[in-house]
């Protein structure tokens, strides 16, 4: 059984870590060194993932539609990740929240941190975590915010997000963000109603749970490492989202676990890497299981990438469609909305390969107690 402790909070002495700094260092603080058994090799072999091209949705053939949910299908069940290409999303846009996200981490340490993460908090800007882990910290500045999508109106929260914060100078990052954003979120929506195809139920069943969506951007920023060999830029995880739309730049990095080996994915500009999550594991119950992945870093080159993490709002309650659970499939995860869910990996528990099910206990073990108290109570 899994024991659930609060999240521990660092100790460390400097609690922001200055990457522009560190990537001179001749060796790197202890503390974002990881242990062997984790450590990335220099080699490993490169794992052509699958492709999948979505012209056939954009034309709207039903043939052709069927047979790119099939590809996935198949992609999810092998591997639990696949890109999509020919997906309809302008080339400027990408490019936009690109030269964005290099100004802003271009920015002095200080101006970054004006829009600094809060303990408990998911959105922010981070430099390694160092306010949340103090140990096997992520070589990684990050900045997220969260992205809502209601009823294909697109909220202005990203705009405002960056505006009263950085200042009128920053707000063209705002709308460059928006608009990326927008499009993210209903190419995640295309590729949710072919998951739901390829699992042989109606789009509806899942479109309908994200046509309002409260989603998480996050802009990677990985600098140069003078030990890569010890540290790692985002250590082995599944993401507890939905799924990941991914677009990076052209430098390598992203690594998926497959057939008990890590494998290296090389970058392609031209299409996004899709990735299944936790929540879309319990949605699917259990049929597609989330993807392992990590990120490494390299001696010369920095690196970064746009994460889209597709989510439900917060208050939406994530079970499987019926036509997912019968006799030979039995319910693997238990009903919860995703406010929980999000909570539980900001404050309880820190994102890995067994996220969900340490989850699923947990949610067990809490209404345990709700109901003892319940019955004590009664008995008052």
């Amino acid at each position: 059984m899994t024991i659930i402790l609060p999240m521990p909070q660092s100790n460390i002495k400097h609690e922001t870590l200055d990457a522009a700094v560190l990537q001179n260092e001749a060796t790197i603080p202890s503390q974002f060194v990881w242990p062997e058994h984790e450590k990335p090799s220099s080699v490993l072999p490169e794992l052509r993932p699958p492709y999948v091209d979505l012209s056939g949705l954009l034309t709207g053939g039903h043939e052709d539609v069927m047979e790119t949910s099939h590809v996935i299908g198949e992609a999810c069940l092998k591997h639990g990740f696949f890109l999509v290409g020919n997906h309809g999303v302008e080339p400027e846009v990408i490019a936009d929240a690109h030269r964005c996200m290099d100004h802003f981490f271009r920015q002095p340490l200080d101006r970054k941190q004006r829009l600094e993460r809060k303990p408990g908090e998911h959105c922010g800007y981070s430099s390694s975590f160092t306010k949340r882990f103090s140990s096997k910290l992520p070589w990684k500045e990050t900045l997220s915010f969260e992205y809502k999508d209601w009823k294909g109106e697109y909220s202005d929260n990203v705009e405002e997000y960056f505006r009263p914060t950085l200042g009128g100078e920053f707000s063209n990052l705002g709308k460059a963000f928006l608009e990326y954003c927008g499009a993210m979120s209903k190419l995640a929506l295309s590729i949710m109603g072919l998951l739901a195809l390829s699992l042989g139920v109606k789009p509806e069943n899942f479109v309908n749970v994200y046509e309002e969506n409260e989603s998480i951007m996050r802009l990677n920023y990985y600098p140069p490492c003078k030990e890569p060999d010890q540290a790692l830029g985002t250590g082995p995880h599944c993401d507890p989202t939905t799924i990941t739309l991914l677009h990076s730049d052209k430098v390598p990095g992203l690594q998926v676990f497959h057939n008990d080996q890590w494998w290296s994915v090389a970058p392609n500009s031209d299409a996004f890497v899709v990735i299944i999550g936790d929540t879309f594991t319990a949605l699917s119950n259990g049929r597609y299981k989330s993807c392992l992945h990590r990120a490494v870093v390299n001696r010369l080159n920095p690196r970064k990438s746009l994460a889209f993490f597709l989510c439900p709002k917060k208050d939406k309650v994530v079970a499987p469609p019926l036509e997912l659970v019968d006799s030979d499939h039995r319910r693997l995860y238990p009903d919860f909305r995703w406010e929980n869910f999000l909570d539980f990996t900001q404050n309880h528990y820190r994102a890995d390969m067994n996220t969900l099910e340490a989850f699923s206990e947990w949610i067990i073990e809490e209404s345990k107690k709700k109901q003892c108290k319940n019955n004590d109570m009664s008995t008052l």
